[in-house]
Parts: structure tokens; C-alpha cells; sequence
């Protein structure tokens, strides 16, 4: 393997990023700008009665005042984008700004556009709004009893779908099974919390009928063609631009009400319109992740056989579908119930609940943790039955390494994997056995110890079309890149997706110096604006790479293919005769005989000399329609210490051996593995979005909902092994949301094994130093 590919060369965008020279939606200024806000609900669940903006629209500085009433001919209601079949799916009309009715904290209910930001808060508290309160329900599984109350007249008993996996023959295997064993698992709804709330910058012009729309968005040709539907716009009327995007975790994949509206209002003023939220507005009208109650069950043999799994499980949406919310806890969640094992027969059946809360949708993992979590849980649950180490039961039930490409129950066929490769490294950088010797004496001297493991697999790199189409997702899953070498040998590469973090600035100019023999600063990526990008399906479900970077790659090997022909021309020699050395192409056996890829760009650029039927120029394009998904694994470890006394969990320490294919840069998927192990360790011990019964968010500001700090995160222990996919020339397969996938799994396993002695099985997460000391009370018999 050549040298850029493979090396760990420093992030390209960090200087930019790091000294406040990004360029950032808010940044974005223009002639004549003027500001939104939106008014809020405070109730989860409220008739409206009346809304009175007089007095905000007698405001000096205020330019208009708009509610729900306002748009129902202007606007197409908020459209999701996962229309899931065979589950009976009812997507009710999700309006921009509320119409009679508000259906969670944080709902919009309507949109003042003045002068300057004061302005629109002052006006925001002048339109009063009476409110008829009505029952919130919160918890999923409550949305779907009888009696609940009902937030659509359209959806009867907020049942958004049934959606139902199997295969095999789930019921025979647990009527013969020797040994049983069943959790109720509540998945903690989640606040993503990137560092930038989502903005809008709208921009229209009456004259050539054209919107140009900054946003926070993790895909614009998605958004561009959603933005498009909703305003009634032909598609080629919307520019998206998404600039630098401070994080996403999912929460910028949507498109929310929020854009159109921006957007709407500069339609009808003929003015720039900007919309920026707060921390408090993003915790309340961002979207979330998770929000799960799962009954689960597994089944298997005395000697530690699993033969299967069932679950049912109540998926909160929300109050509405948001962009991909049906296709999470289904499509991304039930096809992984195999996880890295040989399950024969599997039964799931999901629930998707319309519920008095803000609508939940992709956050990093997306449907995966939730799988993960379920499957790791009743493998350590059904060992401790067993009286057997939770390592063993993995490899007895591990899927093969000779036996990939593996079908699993579900149907999906994973495309390579070594489960046991990664395990042996972990468990060899662990010392598993003098840990075990460890925690046996700590256990004599009153302490707690524990470690816990996960094995897990996952499905990203989101693709084929065919498959998409197949799933009901509103789009294809190809994606594409432009290759374009100028006059000096610069090199553009246009992309279809739209890094927001993941350093592909970086990565994806190392494929393409790579394949000319150039200098990385040779080669500038450029992505986010619809108008000079070619159509690509966005960034998310660890894709980029595997689906968009392959399309960089083939893109480049087709400019270096005419690049040889020139070069045979120029050299006057045959194709066949020509080899790749060093940046050139020579002649086999003459090296003075030599054309550089830098000098074939200007010969190329200004035609002089051009072989019959060559056309000018040395530019490529390519599409990208992936075969199969990609499938990491790997192995994490956490060995833990808890005190009994306070409940407080300790990490010792935290190993992560993942395998995401061959690696264009260490360095970047080190850090990619970082940040995704932090946020899973967040969601095991800290974080947790909390509505009361009234529907209020309890946890919405950042007092309140406990974001992982650097300074209580352990030192992480990461190492990998290379498993190359068959699915792209590369071999590469996705690794951003693996660490978050496995940790939640991997510490709470750890700390129910601390606790194993006092008889404690299960522990919902977060696994807080008082719900931990409440356990620990309950399992001694004391009060909690």
C-alpha cells in the first residue's frame, strides 16, 4: 500500500476550525438581513384557542408576524422521509407552525421577523396565546394503552406502525429451549447536543425566482429537494448551502419546519431572513435519539448454544415522523438482532408511538446501539445463567471467520468479519485472566470490580438504491464525486456528501494524491453547495467513505486512465508500454522517457496536442451504487470499580480493538473512535432526557442534562485489526458510530458484572451514582 493512504497526516480543516476562521451558518451576513424568531409551545399537549399578535405587530421594527393560519395554502406540511413498508404506516400532517392544536414543548406556534434579534424577543413575549391544557403522554409503550391520550384524530391509539422482523422459527426454538432468560431494557432518549444549534439564512430573488438557503445540514441535496416540496419550488430554484457544520450526531439530517419557514418569509418580504436557535430552543425543538422500552428474551442450550431471540419493543417517534424516524428503530434496528453471532431464529416485533415530546430520529448509531445494547445485555445475562464466562458464550456463538460472506436470520448478508481477531487482541491487551484473579480478591476485601465486554457488528455504509427503494427510504443511497485537474495541476474534488467532523477534507485528498503521486496540499474537497456539487445522498450511517470516498477513488482512476493515453501520445508510445512510477508515467525500460501528472494537466487543459478522438480538458465524474452495506465489528472492554457505598462508577480502564476495514488515515479514525466511545459512555452513566407526566422537558438546558466532560472520561486503549470489505475497491468500511455503538453496552455490562455478587442482574441506564446506590439498596434489602 503506497504511502498517503494509510498515514496519519494532520486534519487539513482543523487550522481553519480551531482559530475561529470557519465559516459557520451564523457567520453569514448579507445586504438588508433581517431576523426570525419562533414562538414556542410550553405545553406538551394544548388546544389553541386564540392567538393575539397585535401588539408584536405594532412594534417598531417588526416586519411581520406569522401563524399557522398564515401558511396552510402556502406551505406542504413537513414530510418524512421513510415512508416504511408493510407496518401501517400513519403519518400525520406535521404543519410548520402549530394549527389548532400543539402537540409537544417546543412545537412552533408562530414567527416574528423584525429588525434585529431584541426585537424578536421582545415581540415573541407580546403575542399571547390562549392555551386550552389537555393530558400528555411521554412513555411509548403508555402512548399505545387504551385511554391514552390521542394527539392525531387520524392515528387511532397513536400506533404509528406495527413492523415485524423474523426468520427461522423464533416460538419452536424457545418451546424447546433448556435454558430461558428475558430483561425489560428502557433505551434513555438522548439529547444530541452538537456544538452548533441548527441556523437558517434564507435569500430569494423575485427576479430570477431563485432561494438560496444556508443551513445546518448534514445533506443538502436532501434538504434542497425537501426544502423544494414544502415551499413549492422547483427543484432547481433551491441552492442549499451548508458551510462548516459544528457537529451533527443525526440531528442535522432532518429537515425541520425551521428552514421553511426562514425561507418563506423571505419569499414574502424580499429580504434576507436569518434563524439561529439557543441551547434551550435546540433542546426542545431538535430532534432526539433512543427513547426505547424493550422486552427482550433469548433462548438457548445447557452448553451455551443461543438458539434465539425475541423481542417487543414500544419506539417513541415523538409527535410527528421526522425525516427518517420510522426507518430507525425498524430497518437500522431489527435487521441487527444476529448481531456477531449464528442466532438461528429471531422474532421482533416494534412499535412505533406518537407520543407528547419532540420527534426523535437519527443520533449516532441510530437504531444500532439500541440493538447492540439489547443483544450484549441478554448474552451476559444468559452466561450468568449459565454459571459460564460471558467471553466463552461470545465465542461459542461467534459467526465464523471462513464463513463470510454470512447470512444472518434477519437476511441481511454481512460482508466480512474475524470476531475472534479482535476479541484475542482485547482481551490479550486487558490481561482477562489476571483482572478475573483482580476482582476475586477486591470481592474478599469489600470491593466491587467488574469488567464487561462487548462484541458487536454493525450495518452502515447506507446503500444500494435498490435495497433503499425496497425499505421505503425517499431517495437513493449511490453517491458521487467530480475530479477536475487545472492548468497547474491543482486538483478540485466536488462531493455529493457533506463532512461535517469526520475529516474528510483530509481523507478523501489523500485517496486522490494517492492515485496521482501528488502532494495532499495539492488536492482541495469541496462540498455543501447544491449548485457546484453533484447530486450525492449525504453524510450519515457511516457512509461518506465507504459509498462517497469509493466514488472519489473511481473518479481518479478515470482521470489518470486519459492522463495515460495523453501520456502515450506525448511519449509516442504504446498504452501497453507505459508504467506508474513516482508521479510519472514512463516508458518500460527508457525512464528518461517521462511525462509528470502535473505536466499532462496542462497539456490536457490547453489541447495543443491531443490524440484522435481524446477530448480536451482531464476531468472525471463518477456515481457510486455500493452492492451490499459495509459491516464493522470489533471488540470493547471496560473494566469498572464501583463504590457501595455512594453508588459512583469508576472506569478503570477502556480498551476498543474495532475493525473498519483498510484505514486511508489512523490518526482520523482514532479520533473518530474516541469521540464515538465518549458519547456511548455518556449515555451509560449521565445522560438522559427527562419529561415529567405534564410532557415538560425537565432537562432542557445544559445545567441539566450532563454532557460528558473531558475531565470524566478515562484514558482510552484503542488498537485494530484490518478486515478488508469486498463491497468497494477500497475495502473500507464506515467506523463513526462504532465506538458509540459498543460503549454503552461494554460499561454497563462492566457494572452489572461489579454488582453480580449482590445478586443485581439489570440496571437501566444512566447508571448514575443514586439509580446504582438505589439498586445496590434494593438488591441488600434495604430502602431506596
Amino acid at each position: 500500500m503506497s504511502t498517503l493512504f494509510g498515514s496519519s497526516i494532520k486534519r487539513r480543516e482543523d487550522p481553519r476550525l480551531i482559530t475561529g476562521k470557519g465559516t459557520f451558518v451564523d457567520d453569514v451576513s448579507l445586504a438588508g438581513m433581517v431576523y426570525a424568531g419562533i414562538l414556542r409551545s410550553p405545553y406538551a399537549h394544548a388546544k389553541i384557542k386564540k392567538i393575539d399578535a397585535t401588539a408584536a405587530r405594532g412594534l417598531s421594527g417588526v416586519l411581520a408576524v406569522y401563524t399557522g393560519a398564515d401558511l396552510t395554502d402556502a406551505l406542504i406540511p413537513v414530510p418524512c422521509a421513510w415512508n416504511l413498508p408493510n407496518a401501517d404506516l400513519k403519518l400525520p400532517p406535521h404543519p410548520h407552525l402549530a394549527v389548532e392544536k400543539v402537540r409537544y414543548v417546543g412545537d412552533g406556534v408562530a414567527m416574528v421577523i423584525a429588525e434585529s434579534r431584541a426585537i424578536v424577543r421582545d415581540a415573541l413575549d407580546l403575542i399571547d396565546v390562549d392555551y386550552e391544557p389537555l393530558k400528555a403522554v411521554v412513555n411509548p409503550e403508555a402512548a399505545l394503552k387504551p385511554g391514552a391520550p390521542v394527539l392525531h384524530a387520524d392515528v387511532a391509539g397513536n400506533q404509528a406502525f406495527k413492523w415485524v422482523v423474523a426468520g427461522g422459527d423464533a416460538d419452536g426454538a424457545f418451546a424447546k429451549a433448556e435454558v430461558k432468560v428475558a430483561l425489560t431494557i428502557k433505551q434513555n432518549r438522548l439529547l444530541p447536543t452538537a456544538m452548533e444549534p441548527r441556523a437558517a439564512v434564507a435569500s430569494y430573488n423575485a427576479g430570477t425566482g431563485q432561494l438560496t438557503l444556508w443551513a445546518t445540514s448534514q445533506n443538502p441535496h436532501i434538504h434542497r429537494f425537501l426544502c423544494s416540496v414544502m415551499l413549492k419550488l422547483p427543484e432547481h430554484r433551491v441552492r442549499i448551502i451548508s458551510p462548516d457544520v459544528g457537529g451533527g450526531f443525526g440531528s442535522k439530517i432532518p429537515a425541520y419546519a425551521d428552514e421553511a419557514l426562514v425561507a418563506f418569509a423571505s419569499m414574502k418580504l424580499g429580504r434576507p431572513v436569518k434563524w439561529t436557535e439557543d441551547r434551550s430552543e435546540n433542546y426542545k425543538a431538535t430532534i432526539h435519539g433512543r427513547d426505547h422500552v424493550q422486552y427482550v428474551e433469548l433462548c438457548g442450550t445447557k452448553a451455551g448454544q443461543i438458539t434465539g431471540i425475541r423481542t417487543t419493543v414500544y419506539a417513541g417517534l415523538g409527535a410527528y415522523a421526522s425525516t427518517a424516524g420510522p426507518g430507525v428503530p425498524t430497518i437500522l434496528h431489527g435487521l441487527m438482532y444476529s448481531g456477531a453471532y449464528t442466532i438461528p431464529n429471531i422474532h421482533g416485533t416494534i412499535y412505533g408511538a406518537y407520543t407528547t415530546t419532540t420527534p426523535v430520529d437519527a443520533y449516532r448509531g441510530a437504531g444500532r446501539p439500541e440493538a447492540t445494547y439489547l443483544i450484549e445485555r441478554l448474552v451476559d445475562t444468559f452466561a450468568r445463567e449459565l454459571g459460564a464466562d460471558p467471553v466463552e458464550v461470545r465465542r461459542k456463538n461467534f459467526i465464523p471467520q471462513d464463513k463470510f460472506p454470512y447470512t444472518v436470520a434477519t437476511g441481511i448478508t454481512y460482508d466480512s468479519g474475524n470476531y475472534e481477531g479482535t476479541l484475542d487482541k482485547a482481551l490479550g491487551m486487558l490481561d482477562y485472566k489476571g483482572f478475573r484473579a483482580e476482582q476475586a480478591k477486591a470481592l474478599k476485601q469489600g470491593r466491587f470490580l467488574g469488567v464487561g465486554v462487548c462484541t458487536y457488528t454493525e450495518i452502515c455504509g447506507l446503500g444500494p438504491s435498490q435495497v433503499a427503494g425496497a425499505i421505503g427510504f425517499g431517495g437513493g443511497l449511490y453517491d458521487s464525486a467530480i475530479v477536475r485537474v487545472y492548468p497547474t495541476g491543482m486538483v478540485r474534488v466536488y462531493i455529493g456528501t457533506k463532512p461535517h467532523g469526520q475529516g474528510e477534507e483530509t481523507t478523501f485528498a489523500q485517496i486522490v494524491a494517492d492515485e496521482f503521486g501528488y502532494p495532499v496540499e495539492s488536492v482541495e474537497i469541496v462540498s455543501g453547495d447544491t449548485d457546484n456539487t453533484p447530486q450525492g445522498w449525504g453524510t450519515y450511517g457511516s457512509r461518506t467513505t465507504a459509498v462517497g470516498g469509493t466514488a472519489v477513488k473511481i473518479a481518479a482512476q478515470r482521470v489518470k486512465e486519459k492522463a495515460k493515453k495523453l501520456a502515450a501520445h506525448l511519449l509516442e508510445a504504446n498504452e501497453r508500454d507505459l508504467e506508474w512510477k513516482d508521479g510519472k508515467f514512463m516508458v518500460r525500460g527508457s525512464p528518461d522517457k517521462a511525462k509528470g501528472f502535473a505536466e499532462l494537466a496542462l497539456m490536457a487543459n490547453v489541447a495543443w496536442n491531443m490524440p484522435a478522438g481524446l477530448e480536451p480538458g482531464l476531468e472525471a465524474t463518477a456515481f457510486f451504487d455500493p452492492s451490499n452495506f459495509v459491516y464493522p465489528f470489533g471488540a470493547h472492554l471496560c473494566t469498572v470499580e464501583v463504590d457501595a457505598e455512594t453508588g459512583q462508577v469508576k472506569i478503570l480502564r477502556y480498551i476498543a480493538v474495532d475493525d473498519c476495514g483498510n484505514v486511508i488515515n489512523p490518526m482520523i479514525v482514532d479520533g473518530q473512535v474516541h469521540g464515538g466511545v465518549i458519547q456511548g459512555i455518556g449515555e451509560a452513566l449521565q445522560e438522559i432526557a427527562i419529561y415529567d407526566d405534564d410532557g415538560q422537558l425537565l432537562t432542557g438546558t445544559m445545567m441539566d442534562y450532563a454532557v460528558p466532560k473531558a475531565s470524566q472520561m478515562p484514558h482510552l486503549e484503542l488498537a485494530r485489526t484490518v478486515t478488508p470489505s469486498p463491497v468497494n475497491p477500497m475495502g473500507v468500511k464506515g467506523v463513526g458510530e462504532t465506538g458509540t455503538i459498543a460503549a454503552a453496552a461494554t460499561v454497563v455490562n462492566a457494572v452489572c458484572d461489579a454488582l453480580a455478587p449482590l445478586g443485581i442482574r439489570h440496571i437501566d441506564k444512566p447508571l448514575t451514582p443514586a439509580t446504582v446506590w438505589a439498586a445496590i439498596q434494593r438488591a441488600k434489602g434495604g430502602a431506596a
